[in-house]
């Protein structure tokens, strides 16, 4: 949290708000092809991005499981509350750059209202901790 004293008071102000809760359920990241079952995992998936080798999904693991899809990590999903304009500058950066310091990957993204983190699930009480730090750690700055 050293660098973060450095922080624009825009960003300061955002993190005061931060408010991160950890979502019910454990998250899996897959990959699948255009087909039957790409729209079967699409109808429940809680994200989706087409990339060039095939379309990338964010899926409950139950579900995940019943498609017979591989997956590598299973992940808990945590909600950052705070209302994040999609042209903010830095939310990103703080919150996975203060994971990062702890050894915590952070897949962050992006909604039109809130920011959502996918973190190793045997790591999600961690970040929590970590994240309501840093939540805190910007409330004392406003004194």
């Amino acid at each position: 949290m050293s660098e973060t004293s450095t922080l624009q008071p825009e960003l300061l102000t955002t993190l005061v708000s931060l408010s991160p809760v950890l979502q019910p359920g454990t998250f899996v990241f897959c990959s699948v092809l255009h087909n039957a079952t790409a729209r079967e995992a699409m109808s429940v998936a809680v994200a989706s991005f087409v990339e060039d080798e095939g379309l990338s999904l964010i899926l409950p693991r139950t579900e995940a499981v019943r498609l017979g899809l591989i997956f590598d990590m299973t992940m808990r999903q945590i909600t950052l509350m705070v209302y994040s304009d999609l042209d903010g500058v830095g939310l990103s950066a703080a919150v996975s750059g203060e994971l990062a310091d702890h050894s915590i990957p952070a897949n962050i993204v992006a909604a039109t209202q809130h920011d959502h983190i996918f973190v190793p699930s045997r790591q999600a009480d961690k970040a929590m901790e970590i994240l309501r730090d840093l939540q805190k750690f910007a409330q004392d700055q406003f004194g």
